[in-house]
């Protein structure tokens, strides 16, 4: 009997097999252009030269697999392979994902970058793993600032306005220091909001407040840059313990390295996004008293960094060069 059509069918079911192994990744950005969703489409195109064609990514942008709650629901349980979400989402599973949230806690991009890319950032990342999610790089979101019909100078701008936040219980802190009613609301629920008057305001960067369209909705951008907190990309610990070491480290590795070409994306984009809405009539405020902002964030940090793990933490990022 030749058993060599049978070998060769077998090798050749094998490549097939090897060449299946695409993972799914999640992004609630509308633009499939957008810094988050270009980086883990080229971190996909690095993991497909360095494997051989053993892995690829797909990325499911503009919420088409649910929200970032919904979506990392799925990943922790090995349902969605990845997720890219803003590191808010994952403040009530993962504490120590509460650091780089905390307002006015960079002094700088040029700060935020140095801590997040060395031995704080990485212990952040190894701080989801007990929930089912592996943390493998940091993105850049700018810093968020307040975006309303109004200009928001000072924290008596701010009294009593419904401002949007998102579903986490800090911001929710956050806002409510500042004498705004918070009002937790999905992304994909801001724009209708905005427009329909059920929310006086939204908080978020540049790009984002272009990319959702909100400029179309409310016309004063005010520069209270109050939190720098990352977007943070993570893969489904079920789904990264069945992979050999070696591959595990080519994901660490490509992603670490989506880190660069996502930052360049995202001064590119920033850029590109305040041509855009300025051209539109909206207005960026820029003369915000932050100092009288940051002072009001006292008791969100009595009430979030409660453990000297937690604090330690802090002072490690506000005493980093």
């Amino acid at each position: 009997m030749n058993y060599k059509p049978l070998l060769t069918l077998a090798a050749a079911a094998a490549a097939l097999s090897v060449q299946a192994a695409d993972l799914r990744s999640a992004d609630v950005h509308n633009s499939d252009d957008y810094p988050t969703v270009a980086a883990v489409r080229h971190m996909s195109q690095l993991l497909d030269q360095r494997s051989n064609g053993k892995y690829k990514i797909k990325v499911f942008n503009k919420s088409a697999l649910g929200s970032e709650k919904e979506t990392l629901d799925q990943v922790k349980i090995g349902a969605l392979d990845m997720n890219r979400v803003n590191i808010s989402s994952l403040n009530a599973i993962c504490p120590k994902s509460l650091v780089p949230t905390m307002p006015f806690l960079f002094r700088s991009t040029e700060h935020m970058r140095a801590v997040l890319d060395g031995p704080i950032g990485d212990e952040i990342l190894k701080g989801c793993e007990h929930q089912g999610l592996v943390g493998l790089a940091f993105y850049d979101s700018g810093s968020r600032s307040i975006y309303a019909k109004k200009p928001v100078r000072n924290l008596a701008d701010v009294k009593g306005m419904k401002i949007r936040v998102q579903q986490s219980d800090l911001w929710v802190a956050v806002a409510n220091a500042m004498g705004a009613n918070a009002t937790p609301m999905a992304t994909a629920e801001v724009y209708t909001g905005l427009k329909t008057g059920v929310i006086d305001a939204a908080e978020n960067n540049e790009p984002s407040y272009e990319g959702f369209k909100h400029y179309e909705a409310v016309k004063f951008y005010s520069y209270t840059q109050h939190s720098m907190a990352p977007e943070m990309l993570v893969i489904s610990k079920a789904v990264f313990d069945k992979m050999s070491p070696a591959d595990q480290a080519l994901f660490r590795a490509t992603a670490k390295e989506s880190v660069k070409f996502q930052r360049q994306k995202w001064d590119e984009q920033t850029a590109k996004a305040i041509e855009v809405v300025t051209k539109a009539g909206s207005e960026l405020v820029k003369d915000v008293n932050k100092a009288e902002f940051q002072a009001a964030m006292k008791p969100v940090y009595d009430k979030f960094m409660t453990t000297p793990d937690l604090q330690r933490l802090v002072k490690s990022v506000q005493d980093a060069k």
